[in-house]
């Protein structure tokens, strides 16, 4: 029986600290996983640079070049983790069976991934990795996580509860998601609309490996604020059920003050400010900030730009990428045989 071809995407920004031990672990499972048949010696690894700044490039580009089984793919400027993954799908599709996505710290264990391929041979198009529990979050960041999941559950957006980007996805799932062409991808929301059989896998998330996280308090909110825009109108509907009870309250308290206009209990002035500046404005800016940002992704949408654009292909380019004297890797645990590149001036 023939063996699946397997692509391990790692979509990868600023990792130089981490980087080294990732391709180390990934690629002695690959091999191991090759070596028992469970997958085709056609395997490979697939190291998506989101436009760093630091050395990841010549690390990925350096184990490119010693062993056959990992590639890399360089972006020509960081266009988000969202795009970059969809960078390194997109690829890996046309030469393998099925493509699974990780991120490059490794919290998410590698060693359920063979699993997730004893679930693709059953027949299962979509199989998404889930932590069991958030015990190496902190009460905030769980508790945000858990009220986000609920959230958008409430808006009618169907998503894997405890599921982030960790997920194996067939040759043709990945043919179907490639057929949804808006610019702001919530792949969370968007995998699951494609309807092909599925499955979970549970798995304890791990402490990061080394290096700092790349998704902090900004970066996060930002991501569910995105991801609730792209998927749902609900908020919209919101700001107009607001309104409608704001005018009618409105009314009420301007009954109260006009009462109180006549018994004279109030100065004159305060009541017209109270019932207009206070309770109308606010809402006002916040309604109109609200559909602006709907307008906004409208506007992204029409101009139908490109998601990412593909600077280096390490499968296709065959000359030794010159590095200068500053940009050698420092990490002695990046223990895979690398040859030495030639400099330049």
């Amino acid at each position: 029986m023939k063996q699946p071809v397997l692509t391990i995407v790692v979509p990868c920004y600023n990792e130089e600290e981490v980087l080294p031990a990732t391709i180390d672990c990934l690629h002695k499972l690959l091999i191991t996983m090759i070596a028992e048949e469970q997958i085709s010696s056609e395997s490979n690894l697939l190291f998506v640079d989101d436009g760093s700044k630091d050395l990841t490039w010549s690390i990925i580009h350096k184990g490119s070049l010693t062993d056959n089984h990992i590639r890399g793919l360089k972006l020509s400027r960081n266009v988000g983790h969202q795009n970059a993954l969809l960078a390194g799908l997109f690829t890996a599709k046309d030469t393998s069976d099925c493509v699974l996505s990780i991120d490059a710290d490794l919290q998410d264990d590698i060693q359920v991934i063979p699993t997730f391929v004893d679930m693709f041979k059953k027949g299962h198009d979509i199989v998404y990795g889930v932590r069991k529990k958030r015990d190496c979050d902190t009460f905030f960041k769980r508790s945000s996580a858990e009220f986000f999941y609920k959230l958008m559950n409430k808006m009618g957006v169907s998503l894997v509860y405890n599921h982030a980007d960790f997920r194996l996805m067939s040759k043709r799932a990945l043919q179907e998601l490639e057929k949804f062409e808006e610019v702001n991808m919530f792949l969370r929301g968007i995998v699951p609309l494609i309807g092909y059989k599925s499955t979970s896998v549970y798995y304890d998330r791990k402490e990061r490996l080394a290096g700092e996280t790349k998704y902090p308090l900004k970066k996060m909110l930002y991501f569910a604020f995105d991801g609730i825009t792209s998927f749902s109108v609900t908020p919209i509907r919101f700001v107009l059920i607001t309104g409608l009870v704001s005018f009618f309250v409105s009314l009420l308290f301007g009954v109260y003050f006009f009462s109180l206009k006549f018994i004279g209990d109030t100065e004159t002035g305060w009541t017209s400010l109270i019932t207009s500046i206070w309770l109308i404005g606010g809402l006002q800016l916040i309604g109109i900030g609200l559909i602006g940002e709907y307008i906004g992704k409208i506007y992204k949408e029409s101009k139908r730009r490109p998601k990412y654009t593909v600077e280096i292909d390490s499968k296709t380019f065959t000359q030794p990428l010159p590095l200068k004297n500053t940009q050698r890797v420092k990490d002695e645990s990046y223990n895979l045989n690398l040859r030495k590149l030639p400099e330049t001036n």
